[in-house]
């Protein structure tokens, strides 16, 4: 707390618009987004890569999250004021950092597929700016910035590293979606465990739920998608960008959309995620792969 204290006696009007500019590179939709173009239009390679830094860092954090219930800042100390444009993103307990996880998993993986120096540094300047903007607007401390950041980046590293032996072979495919499927299963029985038990309320406890569903439906998809459809990107740069803006739109359609008609529940929240990261992974990619050529077809009759 003092370290923030400290912090907080230099913020300005500009400081506070720059910093709270900085914290959303690692706002969900964002992230998501990036993801979807390399995925969908670019290199499924990186876009694999990200996946499962972003989810499997996220789980983590997540489970670590509900598991400790440390309590926001201003709550430790009621005397502490964060920047108060930031309290509404500030969703779930303190510990560790969502928001530098995100970063940290989705700048980390860019930095490992790149060789440029320059990049590289970019890269680590981004996740860096990230947690410090997190501090600054007062929603963590350090050990949560630190913390988050060191998992992420553990984990990160992990995955690009051994990426290179699933990326020829999918002969690992289905035990690498049961596991990861079985974590997903289990932190979310874990989380509804902590309600049941009044441990935990409904709105501390959505986050893990969110990223159970997404977890859940990346894991199968990932299988799904290695196993049955296979696509590749489109070779035209207009024909890239049609397939981006088309999948974005139902996406945040599905999002927004489903919010707004489904009732605040954890059911809910989990369902929302689940479709919305199908739909990314195998819905979408199965629609234009289907427009495109008879091979799913083909290739489903035959199992």
């Amino acid at each position: 707390m003092d370290f923030l204290r400290f912090i907080a006696e230099f913020r300005t009007p500009a400081g506070d618009y720059f910093f709270q500019g900085i914290t959303y590179l690692a706002q969900e939709l964002l992230v998501v987004a990036f993801i979807c173009w390399f995925f969908w239009c670019g290199n499924k390679r990186l876009a694999y890569q990200m996946g499962f830094s972003y989810f499997l860092s996220g789980l983590t954090i997540q489970g670590l999250k509900i598991a400790l219930r440390i309590p926001r800042p201003w709550l430790l100390d009621p005397s502490f004021q964060p920047v108060e444009s930031a309290i509404p993103g500030a969703t779930g307990y303190s510990f560790p950092s969502g928001h530098t996880q995100s970063g940290t998993a989705f700048f980390t993986t860019l930095a490992f597929n790149t060789q440029k120096k320059k990049l590289r540094l970019l890269c680590v300047l981004g996740f860096l700016l990230i947690g410090f903007s997190r501090m600054y607007l007062g929603v963590h401390t350090p050990a949560d910035v630190l913390t988050s950041m060191g998992i992420s980046f553990m984990l990160t590293s992990l995955i690009c590293h051994f990426w290179k032996y699933f990326e020829s072979d999918t002969s690992h495919d289905l035990l690498v979606s049961m596991v990861f499927s079985m974590i997903t299963i289990l932190l979310l029985v874990y989380d509804i465990y902590l309600v049941k038990m009044g441990v935990l309320n409904i709105h501390n406890a959505m986050d893990c739920c969110k990223a159970c569903g997404a977890g859940l439906a990346f894991s199968i998809g990932f299988y799904l998608e290695r196993r049955y459809l296979n696509f590749a990107p489109p070779a035209s740069p207009k024909g890239k960008m049609i397939r981006f803006l088309v999948g974005l739109a139902v996406t945040a359609t599905l999002e927004f959309g489903l919010k707004a008609i489904l009732p605040t529940h954890l059911f809910t929240a989990y369902l929302r995620y689940f479709l919305i990261v199908s739909w990314i992974i195998v819905i979408y990619p199965l629609i234009f792969t289907r427009f495109s050529s008879g091979k799913v077809r083909d290739r489903l009759s035959s199992c």
